[in-house]
């Protein structure tokens, strides 16, 4: 099988497998990851091995720049608390966890190979959780948090994971050593990423094009991460930072022809890096199976079992104290008093593994410096699709029936502000029309149909901020005639079209109108 055959049959695997799941409202990541595991077992299906270091540039980089990128600064500036002590102390005391039951359990298991797959395993991906949120509706501040964490973890996980695979390649490890790099490499890597930041927010603007602009943007993480790397920083970290700074300022600097387009891009492209790491992940289970030989049913099981349930566990241990032990001091409970229950119940189950472990396991090293291979690579990387397997199957399909179960709700948050933010834009649109009532320019008439559609919007968005008082009828009835409307003239002009009264690139200009107005209605 040629590679072009091979890259279009993963595509339509992949787009067969999304389609399925929205079918049955599951999380995509959980039938991916199932659809990796049965192309394994395929006769026939070919075998890929990836360069480790093309996985790290071409996989990590896109998926972390843009979450940081739709980050919200200040809520995640606002839950700077519980998103540390998950995405830091978390990730650190299961990696340590995980070591120490791996070293025990496997008998041939050194302890640098221990702490690389505790590594790999600690970081949680909020994709599949946050995906069975949004359809249910839980409070935005867990969201937030679950988030954050699957940003910031990936950095720390990370920086773990390279200092431990340094250490089984190198074959030597100073705790000392270690910690003044670990300083280095975390400052540095924070430096480089607002240092790209700042520099994006100013090269942007005056690309022009929005073809241009959309593809400097999908080679930008790239970019960024291979030059902290060649600094001997952290390029993950270098990522995020940059990330997190552009996107502060990508509604200034992007105008909407460049966004509209620019969202669905980035969109397609983090999941199309989302369902090729799983699949991948499938094709090279064949040889991670040859290369299990020796090792009996038993023993992989009980690898399998002793890392899931620590993975498992040690979330739920970690979770409870975190989330009420800083309440003990005065300060922070007058400040941020303590959640009910149900919440970190909810937040210990969430903890579901993903694509972040799926491309570190991927990435290990074939060789050592030695020219030794890796010890124990096979078997890394089969526990870390175990783990993954576990956690977004057995959790991610009873996440949803455990939060009906506690009857967690969301609290309005966003609807409130929603409602703010129309307002006050209203507002502003009123004042700037009446600064402009005099300009010669100005007709009359058309001020006035301005200025009565933007009064249409604050008679229907209360003072209260209560989404209870928002005349919810009334806009419902509002957007259908909007879309009756837009679908008239959509129609009128395909007639057109269609009778050969106009060509087609008339039609396209003002489709485009229509489909852009048509996007605002369902936004």
């Amino acid at each position: 099988m040629h590679g072009v055959e091979l890259v279009l049959i993963l595509l339509a695997v992949v787009t067969v497998l999304t389609a399925l799941a929205e079918l049955t409202t599951i999380p995509y990541p959980i039938f991916l990851v199932l659809g990796g595991l049965v192309l394994s077992l395929l006769p026939g299906v070919p075998t890929i091995e990836l360069d480790p270091e093309l996985v790290f540039v071409l996989f990590l980089p896109p998926i972390l720049f843009g979450a940081a990128y739709t980050t919200s600064w200040r809520d995640f500036r606002a839950n700077v608390r519980p998103i540390g002590l998950l995405a830091v102390g978390c990730v650190l005391f299961t990696t340590l966890a995980v070591a120490i039951v791996a070293h025990a359990v496997i008998a041939d298991l050194s302890w640098p190979a221990a702490f690389v797959l505790g590594a790999i395993v600690a970081p949680p991906d909020a994709v599949a959780a946050t995906a069975i949120f949004q359809r249910l509706g839980v409070p935005r501040r867990l969201v937030t948090i679950l988030e954050g964490e699957s940003l910031v973890n990936d950095a720390s996980a990370l920086v773990a994971y390279r200092f431990a695979v340094a250490a089984v390649v190198s074959g030597g490890f100073s705790v000392w050593s270690a910690g003044g790099g670990f300083v280095v490499i975390v400052l540095g890597g924070i430096a480089v990423g607002l240092a790209a930041g700042w520099l994006l927010n100013r090269i942007i603007p005056v690309i022009g094009e929005p073809p241009i602009l959309i593809m400097a943007s999908l080679l930008a993480p790239g970019a960024i991460y291979v030059s902290a790397e060649h600094l001997g920083v952290s390029g993950v970290l270098a990522a995020v930072f940059a990330g997190l700074i552009h996107g502060r300022s990508g509604s200034r600097i992007f105008g909407p022809t460049t966004r509209i387009p620019g969202e669905t891009v980035w969109a397609f492209v983090v999941f199309l890096i989302n369902g090729l790491v799983f699949i991948l992940i499938g094709l090279q289970l064949r040889n991670v199976w040859a290369g299990l030989e020796g090792r009996t049913p038993a023993e992989l099981f009980s690898a399998v079992l002793a890392v899931v349930a620590t993975v498992v566990i040690v979330r739920v241990v970690w979770v409870y104290p975190a989330t009420y032990l800083p309440r003990l001091i005065p300060r922070v409970r007058a400040h941020d008093p303590s959640p009910p229950w149900q919440i970190p119940v909810i937040e210990s189950w969430a903890g579901l593994r993903g694509v972040v472990s799926l491309a570190a396991a991927l990435a290990l090293p074939f060789r050592t410096d030695a020219g030794e291979p890796f010890p124990q690579r096979d078997l890394i990387i089969f526990l870390t699709f175990a783990v993954i397997l576990a956690t977004l199957v057995g959790q991610g399909l009873t996440l949803a029936p455990l939060v009906r179960r506690l009857g967690v709700a969301a609290g309005g948050e966003t609807g409130r502000e929603e409602a703010l933010a129309r307002r006050e834009a209203a507002r502003a649109a009123l004042n700037r029309l009446d600064d402009l009532a005099t300009e010669p320019w100005l007709p009359r008439g058309l001020a006035t149909k301005l200025r009565d559609r933007y009064e249409h919007v604050l008679e229907h968005l209360p003072e209260s901020l209560d989404p209870a008082d928002l005349d919810s009828n009334h806009l419902a009835i509002h957007d259908r005639l909007r879309r009756d409307v837009i679908q008239a003239q959509r129609l009128a002009l395909i007639d057109l079209r269609n009778r050969d009264v106009i060509g087609d690139d008339a039609l396209r200009r003002i489709e485009r109108d229509l489909d852009l107005e048509e996007l605002r209605i369902e936004v």
